[in-house]
């Protein structure tokens, strides 16, 4: 009998999760246009959207936050552009994910500028009720190589790291070691190979970080839906809370 009631319990709480997300899933999302003007006098700003999750104003909660990083082909004046891939794509086929969503635009020749995001994060942050500890970075392609720079400049900040077929320095990787990262890429990559997610991954877990690195095996440079169209990657990050100490030094 205390077998049944225990089995019974489990079922019960299995039903209840998956009925939240349900519910998360089935909410529209709202979305607004920003600028960030960064204050060292360097004149330097970013465009970009804030994408609220679907409950957000009913409490007094604070949310997790995806800042998302596209890729080189997104780049431009063109905000909407952003929305073709990753989480956002996400949440228009699904319609809503319990995070804020900040997606910023690269300027048309440029790439991403690390200074310029870690301050676009602390203006994000000043504005909206914002859960520091559970601050996540993804990005793909140009994004990818966004996210690992990002994160090894300011690991302090991240409560978890998606960068997917991108490719960094596993020279400065160990600073990442209390800082879980799961990094996707294709096998048959032949734009950024997937040897360059294999040495990130290989330096960090010899610096004794929590790295994963999933390979698409069918998979080429565009594998942006399989990562980002799947509930798994949301659950990921929400399962990791920012670390004491995480600065890696």
């Amino acid at each position: 009998m205390r077998r049944l009631r225990t089995l019974v319990l489990f079922c019960l709480l299995v039903s209840v999760a998956g009925l939240a997300w349900r519910h998360w899933t089935d909410t529209t999302s709202s979305e607004f246009q920003r600028t960030f003007t960064a204050s060292d006098g360097s004149g330097k700003s970013i465009s970009y959207l804030v994408t609220l999750p679907p409950e957000y104003g009913v409490d007094d909660r604070r949310w997790p936050l995806i800042l998302f990083l596209h890729g080189a082909g997104e780049r431009g004046s063109d905000l909407e552009k952003v929305k073709g891939h990753g989480p956002l794509e996400y949440v228009e086929k699904h319609e809503g994910l319990p995070f804020l969503i900040v997606s910023p635009q690269a300027p048309p020749d440029g790439g991403w500028d690390a200074e310029l995001l870690a301050g676009l994060l602390d203006d994000v942050t000043s504005q909206y009720p914002v859960d520091t500890d559970r601050v996540y970075v993804t990005g793909y392609s140009m994004g990818g190589g966004g996210t690992w720079s990002l994160a090894t400049a300011h690991p302090e900040r991240f409560a978890g790291i998606v960068p997917v077929c991108g490719h960094g320095n596993p020279d400065e990787v160990a600073k990442l070691k209390n800082v879980p990262v799961w990094a996707f890429h294709g096998a048959k990559d032949e734009t950024i190979p997937v040897s360059q997610s294999e040495k990130m991954v290989s330096a960090l877990r010899s610096a004794g970080g929590n790295a994963t690195l999933t390979v698409v095996y069918d998979g080429g440079h565009n594998i942006w839906s399989e990562v980002y169209g799947k509930p798994r990657l949301y659950h990921w990050m929400l399962g990791h809370s920012r670390q004491k100490g995480s600065s890696g030094k």
